[in-house]
């Protein structure tokens, strides 16, 4: 008899800095799944590993109706300063802000590969949307065609308050294209929140990598037409939502933290607990977070990534120098940052290498069995007890930094590095150790959600209290539906009401997100 579909045959791949993992899934049985290694040109590895998990399941590629992936090149391009383009800022908030220019606090790194071309210009709004001074359309017309003189084809649209009203933004991208038409636009209000430098950081970041996108994403595009699979293409957010992958061609800094916030996707899935903390171990790091309701928490506070201060939405992690690849020191004390990563096949000593790795701590300690153990036989007991204790001790220091409540909580055990850990972690009610465990983080792309959110001041006084949330909520759900996920299934998940005591006519700041299921082919929205 025909086994039922549940839903739709999918596929989730997760593209990290080491490995490429992929699922099959039937709705949300999972039929096939496999670990290989990243490629330097993406594509290939991606090609592997589908058409491993096809020719393991001998499912037809003609079936699968999405393919989902989440992939960390955006970010470490970024922060290692890598594959990055010039930048030219065009800021609408004079007479203030002339003190802090963009890109004032990026390391000097970043900045030879950006630069720090900016134009600041009149213009700018009240945090209820009153203009502080009108556009300098001239100003901006100038500034375009020396932009366009020196060479630089990527921009940037930023104001004070533009999240509020994104007219001034929109004007400005009208001028530029007029007098440089060839150049990539990124509004900041469509990126960031409200806090003008982070935001515009955002949207730096994002600019900064829109070649990079081009070519990950038809990547992406192209291993699919080599393995005929003709379906939508949707790449992760680090909300643990979808976007298309036009939408990511376009906001790559959206997929930042997209890796860890898969994996806890995942890790709810597979272990049936959507109150928890999540230990993603892979070749490099371990990323610890929170599980709130299936998804992760958010970090409420600006974060740094390549140490630049950012305020767009990033799930709360905390990552350690501790996985598999990691190098171990000091007669077994401590433990990484650095890694082997790619090269822990070739490098690490259970396979022939010169490095000691955690791995091979693991190995010749007796829990974990990969590569040849009897090349790991010499090492003296002492250290390997030493490495053992230190490794557990990295994972209970993280998960009590994250932990937000006290007492006990489940810990979930994620990632291909999970094996290191064999014990008991202090402060865990259990530690789960979920099957298919080392693939979590393309289950949890392959189950992602469609999602819209809404952050805006909204005067109170001016429209009442019921009015505004409703507005907030509609506009949550509106941008999730715009998004590809259905109708039928979209709700709103968070709402935060912030009072902005600091700002006159009872000024509120509303958080709103809305989740969905992703439409199946041929529904309509």
């Amino acid at each position: 008899m025909e086994r039922k579909r549940a839903f739709w045959m999918h596929i989730g791949v997760d593209v990290g800095g080491t490995n490429t993992d992929a699922v099959l899934l039937d709705g949300t049985d999972v039929l096939a799944f496999v670990k290989s290694p990243t490629t330097d040109d993406v594509g290939s590895g991606v090609v592997s590993a589908i058409k491993t998990i096809l020719e393991q399941s001998g499912t037809d590629a003609a079936r699968i109706e999405s393919v989902m992936i989440g992939t960390t090149q955006f970010t470490n391009a970024f922060v290692e300063g890598k594959k990055l383009v010039p930048v030219a800022v065009f800021r609408a908030a004079l007479p203030a802000t002339e003190s802090v220019r963009p890109m004032v606090e990026f390391p000097d790194h970043l900045t030879r590969q950006i630069g720090t071309q900016s134009y600041l210009v009149n213009g700018g709004y009240e945090f209820d949307g009153r203009i502080i001074a009108p556009l300098d359309e001239k100003a901006v017309a100038a500034g375009a065609k020396d932009m366009k003189a020196k060479g630089i084809k990527s921009a940037v649209l930023s104001g004070v308050f533009t999240p509020i009203n994104s007219a001034m933004e929109d004007r400005m991208a009208e001028i530029i294209l007029n007098e440089a038409p060839d150049t990539v636009l990124t509004a900041s209000g469509e990126i960031g929140r409200i806090g003008l430098i982070e935001r515009e950081n955002a949207a730096i970041m994002n600019a900064s990598l829109c070649d990079l996108s081009h070519i990950v994403v038809n990547a992406f595009r192209d291993a699919l037409r080599e393995l005929n699979i003709i379906c939508p293409l949707f790449v992760s957010q680090n909300d643990g939502t979808l976007m298309t992958a036009e939408f990511a061609e376009k906001y790559p800094v959206l997929t930042f933290a997209s890796g860890p916030t898969n994996s806890m996707r995942g890790a709810a899935f597979l272990s049936g607990e959507s109150d928890a903390i999540v230990a993603d171990i892979g070749g490099t790091t371990t990323d610890t977070g929170v599980l709130i309701g299936g998804f992760p928490r958010e970090s409420a506070i600006s974060v740094d990534i390549g140490s630049v201060r950012t305020n767009f939405r990033m799930p709360d992690v905390l990552a350690a120098g501790l996985g598999g690849g990691s190098h171990v020191r000091d007669d077994g004390n401590r433990i990484g940052p650095d890694s082997v990563a790619l090269d822990l096949l070739t490098e690490a000593m259970v396979f022939g290498g010169q490095t000691l790795t955690t791995t091979d701590i693991a190995v010749a300690a007796g829990y974990a069995d990969v590569g040849d153990s009897s090349l790991v036989k010499h090492l003296d007991k002492a250290l390997v007890n030493r490495a053992v204790d230190r490794m557990h001790a990295m994972v209970e220091e993280a998960t009590d930094r994250v932990k937000s409540t006290q007492g006990e909580v489940p810990v979930i055990l994620v990632g291909g590095g999970s094996v290191l850990i064999n014990r008991d972690i202090r402060g865990a009610s259990q530690v789960i150790r979920p099957e298919k465990s080392g693939v979590a983080n393309a289950i949890g792309a392959a189950l992602a959600q469609v999602g819209g959110e809404v952050d805006k001041v909204f005067s109170y006084d001016k429209i009442g209290r019921e009015e505004a949330m409703e507005e907030a909520r509609q506009s949550a759900i509106e941008r999730a539906v715009d998004a590809g996920a259905s109708p039928d299934t979209t709700k709103i998940v968070s709402l935060e009401e912030m009072p902005l005591t600091y700002l006159p006519a009872g000024a509120v700041r509303i958080k709103v997100k809305a989740i969905g299921d992703l439409a199946p082919a041929g529904e309509a929205s």
